[in-house]
């Protein structure tokens, strides 16, 4: 049986080509009965076979492909004449992709050990539960490692793999069959098919349905050394093996290779699946009485290596990538296309690398803290005489608000554009100002810049607002529980319950500007400063404390935002570069 190779996938993985060869010589023509082969990957693999082939000799057999009860591949062959020899060679092809063998779900019924599964489960894993041994040595093991206490279910299975790995000594043992759980225990020692069964009989009298399984093991050189641990082979190898493999309510069939304490993974390709290890036999048939000569061939090649970080391009890959780099930009300039390229640094914090705030998550709890004393620093030391600018970032679509941002101003002549730092707040710092403080120096700014101040006018919460929102919450939901706080499409009733919704949060001039200057205190007109035709106030400081980024919040600011629509020229230019005035954001908070 051939099956069509699949095209090779451009993923970090290496396709490896694995040939298992059998051979067995009969001193004298002997008729075989039925044969079974087991050699061909089970349903439930999961690395991923990209060819098969299964080949007979000598010809002239009749073959049919069966599950068996266990729903394992079978082929079984039926010679109708006398053989001398009888071979049979598995070449397949497998992607050694890396998953992860923890990649699993577990049913909240059987998170912690002991359980018990459902009794709609019980009955289909009944093979898989029948007790074998019973021997005093094993029943003493076997409540040496039972749990006193519960336990999560996937950590004492890994440390369950893992003891026994260390009690039972590995050796290759060539004696056909497997040993008894207690004779494998009595010697501490045994092949891999024997650790296997040793495990399956404990977990069966531990109440976890239990299963043998025959497969091969794949195991390839590192690509660097290990730190901290053994590094593995030396050398690429395969051969065939066996582990165990248990069931748990969410997770299905999860192996467990007691010979290296690990969890199945990759390089485990299960061939068989039984309650009993004779029925995982690779291949099983009788046979006139002969003398038989036996002779047993693996190999596993490399056919296929992505680039990978492990394992990067050799000394011929890169010069073909720079040759075609040459190449393209040749045509480039050929073609007179020019191309710019533009980025910005990401910093993090050093405290909390992988925090959600610093990878994937908009807002946090300290993003904004520290993003101004980074600001500051980069301000103080390139931006001399410049000004901080906090305003509204980029707003992504799916996103219910802007995102903040902080930027500095600076001219590059070296002419400071601000004079005294201690009139630059700090966001996170709260100076204790009121309404009446704001009110205040309202009245003081409109007074300078020639407004009247008699159409100086708060704002407020909007209440229908936050009503309707809480209108649209689930009937069991409390509008006053902080973990709404945590969302940002949740109703924050409760940074309010404490606020005086009848006091204004916010002044503003809701004025428009006649085209014409107006007179300062002091009688004059200064065309330096001309009122755009319409202010604009709106709430961009949030209250200290607070980790939002343009949302209502308590306390109070004012922001007044001064811009010339077009050009005021004077006679002089004085102090006034190319007669045009840049936006001024005075923010009090």
């Amino acid at each position: 049986m051939c099956a069509k190779y699949a095209p090779a996938h451009l993923t970090m993985s290496i396709h490896v080509a694995l040939n298992h060869r059998t051979e067995y010589h009969y001193d004298r023509p002997v008729q075989l009965s039925p044969q079974i082969i087991r050699l061909r990957p089970a349903p439930h693999c999961r690395t991923r076979i990209l060819s098969y082939s299964q080949k007979v000799s000598p010809e002239g057999f009749f073959i049919n492909w069966q599950q068996d009860p266990h729903a394992n591949y079978a082929a079984r062959i039926v010679f109708p004449e006398k053989v001398t020899r009888f071979i049979v060679e598995i070449d397949l092809v497998a992607e050694m992709a890396v998953y992860n063998p923890f990649d699993f779900f577990v049913e909240r019924s059987a998170e912690n050990y002991p359980f018990t599964y459902a009794d709609s489960l019980l009955e289909d894993l009944r093979p898989y539960l029948r007790k074998n041994c019973s021997e005093q040595v094993f029943m003493d093991y076997l409540e040496s490692i039972r749990p006193q206490k519960k336990v999560n279910l996937v950590n004492f299975l890994v440390d369950l793999n893992s003891q026994l790995q260390k009690d039972i000594g590995y050796l290759i043992r060539l004696e056909p069959g497997v040993q008894e759980p207690q004779e494998t225990l009595q010697l501490r020692s045994g092949s891999c098919r024997d650790s296997a069964w040793l495990l399956v009989e404990l977990c069966r009298h531990l109440g976890i349905a239990a299963r043998f399984v025959s497969g091969y093991l794949i195991q390839l050189t590192p690509d660097v050394k290990s730190l901290d641990g053994p590094s593995g082979t030396d050398k690429d190898f395969t051969d065939l093996h066996a582990w165990t493999e248990v069931f748990i309510p969410g997770a299905g069939w999860i192996g467990l290779d007691p010979t290296s304490g690990l969890l199945a993974g990759e390089g485990h390709i299960p061939l068989a699946s039984t309650p009993l290890p004779s029925s995982a036999a690779p291949i099983t048939g009788e046979l006139e009485y002969a003398e038989v000569r036996f002779e047993h061939h693996m190999s596993v090649q490399r056919i296929y290596e992505s680039a990978r970080v492990t394992k990067p391009y050799t000394p011929e890959q890169w010069r073909a990538i720079d040759d075609l780099g040459e190449r393209i930009d040749r045509e480039l300039n050929q073609l007179d296309v020019r191309l710019t390229m533009g980025g910005e640094p990401t910093f993090i914090s050093i405290d909390d690398m992988d925090g959600a705030e610093w990878n994937v998550a908009a807002v946090g709890p300290h993003k904004r803290r520290l993003s101004e004393i980074l600001l500051r620093r980069l301000w103080q030391k390139y931006a001399t005489g410049g000004f901080l600018h906090y305003g509204q970032g980029k707003w992504y679509p799916g996103e219910s608000l802007p995102r903040w941002a902080f930027a500095t101003y600076w001219r590059k002549d070296g002419e400071p554009i601000w004079q005294d730092q201690q009139w630059l707040a700090e966001i996170e710092k709260d100076y204790g100002f009121t309404i009446e403080d704001a009110k205040k120096f309202s009245r003081t700014l409109g007074e300078s810049l020639g407004v009247d101040v008699t159409h100086l006018q708060p704002a407020y919460e909007d209440t229908w607002y936050y009503l309707w929102k809480e209108q649209k919450l689930p009937t069991n939901v409390d509008p006053l529980d902080s973990k709404l706080k945590e969302s940002e499409n949740g109703l924050d009733c409760h940074a309010f319950s404490n606020a005086d919704w009848m006091s204004p949060p916010v002044l503003c001039f809701p004025c428009k500007g006649s085209g014409r200057l107006r007179p300062v205190r002091g009688g004059s007109a200064d065309p330096c400063f001309c009122v755009k035709a319409e202010y604009s106030c709106h709430r961009a400081i949030p209250r200290s404390g607070c980790d939002c980024r343009l949302n209502p919040c308590p306390g109070f600011a004012v922001q007044i935002i001064l811009m010339s629509p077009i050009p005021i020229r004077r006679s002089n230019n004085q102090g006034c570069p190319n007669g045009r005035r840049w936006p001024v954001n005075i923010t009090c908070a």
